[in-house]
């Protein structure tokens, strides 16, 4: 598995260098638009907008944002671009598409056909009672992002009678689900040895739960329109400096440890969800006519990159502490008085919840160019030249 990896780390590699060269402003986007959908791993800007929502679930300030070409916080939660521009860019766009919210209402419609909107917002959740407890009461929820994108969807068909093409030719992104599982494994009591209270909950049903929310969405956005959706499961939560600083909280000692030093409650999740997620979307492909999907495993990329920190591709020297934020696992907030590392590519977590924008290339580099190993049944590149069936 290793060897294959790298292999495909080092095409990657050269298959990106090539792109480079060409410069995205040269290359027509393989797609007429990209939507975005979920939490703050694809955000780039809608919380700013959301007057309730507190600045933990905001990245408007510094440090955030100084490695990208501004050099000043747009709304990503990452030290540069995140997941959603990077595979934007792959696909031939300069960066993701803008914020919902940051639209003026007379150019939502025109947006949809100019590359597409971000719908994502940092808290949201599979379930729409996940984010609003952090947050401040105020993130958009999965709910409400479908919503809001079946309305526009709805006004453009009417103005353009070519929409409804465009729409089943562009890429939907979703990448959501990790909030749900924080707040889950979050809420009191914490995971020990000796919590009885533990053994209460019902991990099946509350996993059963958040595939079945999956499956709405994906179902209204496929009523809308939708044909080509990309979607990336949630990663080893219970890696995050944030989950690692509670693993390893004085006085509790190495209990619900895993091998990479994470909480292991909180990756057995993880891990249960994502074949539950490829069952769903397997599902969903054989009921829903011209239906086609790409499924990310981002629980099997961590581990490859736990595994193998150093390939041609990247070289990840600091696995488990964020470069940004105080504590043991940088897992203080991330502001202009928090320790800032220097090398940030060398490190796969920004601050204690998201990775840096070099770990986030990774993964968009994955899902857009694996050959199976962790994208299945087909790669985005494969997906948005699919043929209609």
């Amino acid at each position: 598995m290793a060897s294959r990896g790298g292999a495909f780390a080092a095409g990657a590699l050269v298959l990106l260098l090539a792109l480079a060269v060409q410069g995205a402003a040269e290359r027509k986007p393989l797609v007429p638009a990209m939507f975005v959908f979920g939490d703050s791993l694809v955000d780039v800007g809608n919380n700013n907008h959301l007057p309730r929502c507190n600045a933990s679930c905001r990245a408007d300030y510094p440090r955030y944002g100084v490695d990208l070409p501004c050099h000043s916080p747009t709304g990503r939660f990452s030290n540069g671009y995140n997941l959603a521009d990077r595979l934007a860019q792959l696909l031939g766009f300069p960066e993701s598409p803008p914020p919902l919210l940051s639209l003026p209402k007379e150019r939502l419609v025109p947006q949809m056909s100019s590359g597409g909107i971000n719908f994502a917002s940092g808290g949201a959740g599979l379930l729409d009672r996940t984010g609003p407890r952090v947050c401040g009461g105020e993130v958009l929820s999965m709910t409400a992002q479908v919503d809001k994108f079946t309305r526009l969807a709805r006004l453009w068909r009417r103005e353009n009678r070519s929409a409804a093409g465009l729409i089943s030719r562009s890429l939907f992104f979703i990448s959501v689900g990790s909030n749900d599982l924080f707040e889950y494994i979050d809420s009191p009591p914490a995971p020990t040895r000796n919590d009885t209270q533990q053994t209460n909950r019902n991990d099946t049903q509350f996993l059963q739960d958040l595939v079945a929310s999956y499956t709405c969405y994906v179902k209204d956005l496929y009523a809308a329109g939708a044909r080509k959706f990309s979607v990336v499961s949630p990663s080893l939560v219970g890696c995050s400096p944030s989950q690692r600083a509670l693993a390893h909280a004085p006085g509790r000692g190495p209990i619900g440890v895993d091998k990479f030093g994470c909480l292991a409650a909180a990756n057995n999740l993880s891990r249960q969800l994502q074949p539950m997620l490829a069952a769903m979307l397997q599902g969903l492909g054989l009921e829903l006519r011209r239906m086609n999907y790409s499924l990310g495993d981002a629980v099997g990329m961590a581990e490859f990159v736990f595994k193998s920190p150093s390939t041609p591709a990247y070289n990840f020297t600091e696995l488990g502490r964020a470069c940004c934020g105080g504590g043991v696992f940088g897992e203080g907030g991330c502001d202009d008085s928090a320790p800032l590392c220097r090398n940030r590519s060398s490190y796969v977590f920004w601050d204690r919840f998201h990775p840096t924008e070099a770990a986030s290339a990774v993964t968009a580099n994955e899902l857009f160019l694996d050959t199976g190993l962790f994208v299945r049944p087909i790669n985005v590149q494969q997906l948005v030249v699919a043929p209609r069936p």
